[in-house]
């Protein structure tokens, strides 16, 4: 059975693994589904139609499953769902998703969420990010893998962070983010490679090398969005290295899918 403190409140059609560790004065709503290894430190409310994976640790105070913060939210059934090995800080908020998206807000797994991040409602988040304290990702923001955020920072609805960019403390994001690059400011703008990033999950000289050169095509060479996909399709026809033709076409692919435009 799990283990559940008598001051903390859990709705008997609530599903909790075994192995759940709930501190006191938590409440858990009766959608909710909890996985294998959790722990709810005090003071943390799960609620609306929530799935937690395994191993996820919750501080103090956090508030998860809750309504959106959107007027056009009318109470439909819209989910949660949060993957595994996830830290959630004190005083994190995680809204459930609406119909005018997917119903779906997403949380992947082995990120770390710092103290008073709030992720609104129909966000997607990846794999292995850090965003620190008292950031606040609108409605429908996506964040892929490995990106960081530094704190203070606000990110505008419907923008994307790609895929092991950096943005520094502070930033103001109107608009998309280039993978593997840094962006501070307000509005944030791109400043160069995210080189220590990319050397920190593995990636080769090379490729590293190959992220730069698409920088450069991208923002200080004077071409549109076509020419500069042309041009890094003509780069890619002269790399033997697949991670740098890897690195090449997530950059490439991102810039052509973006709606928003990138932030320049």
């Amino acid at each position: 059975m799990a283990q559940i403190h008598p001051t903390s409140i859990v709705d008997p059609r609530a599903e909790l693994a075994d192995s759940v560790y709930v501190g006191p004065f938590c409440t858990i709503g009766p959608e909710v589904k909890i996985g294998d290894g959790c722990w709810f430190q005090s003071h943390i409310v799960v609620t609306g139609k929530t799935t937690v994976g395994s191993n996820n640790k919750f501080y103090a105070f956090a508030a998860v499953g809750i309504e959106p913060q959107d007027k056009k939210y009318k109470g439909e059934d819209t989910r949660l769902v949060i993957g595994d090995n996830n830290v959630i800080r004190e005083h994190c908020t995680l809204s459930v998703g609406t119909v005018q998206d997917k119903g779906l807000t997403e949380v992947g797994s082995n990120n770390l969420l710092m103290a008073n991040v709030h992720i609104a409602h129909d966000c997607r988040v990846g794999n292995n990010t850090i965003i620190a304290n008292n950031v606040g990702l609108a409605g429908h923001v996506v964040v892929c893998d490995d990106a960081i955020i530094g704190g203070q920072s606000g990110i505008h609805q419907f923008v994307r962070i790609g895929r092991g960019a950096m943005l520094s403390g502070g930033s103001m994001m109107r608009q998309d983010v280039l993978p593997f690059c840094n962006y501070q400011g307000y509005p944030g703008a791109p400043f160069g490679v995210n080189i220590e990033g990319m050397k920190r999950h593995g990636y080769s000289r090379d490729a590293i090398h190959t992220a730069r050169e698409v920088y450069k095509l991208i923002f200080r060479s004077n071409l549109n969005v076509s020419e500069a996909s042309e041009a890094i399709k003509t780069l890619c026809a002269e790399i033997t290295d697949p991670q740098s033709v890897m690195v090449a076409d997530t950059m490439r692919e991102f810039m052509e899918t973006s709606p928003r435009g990138l932030a320049r």
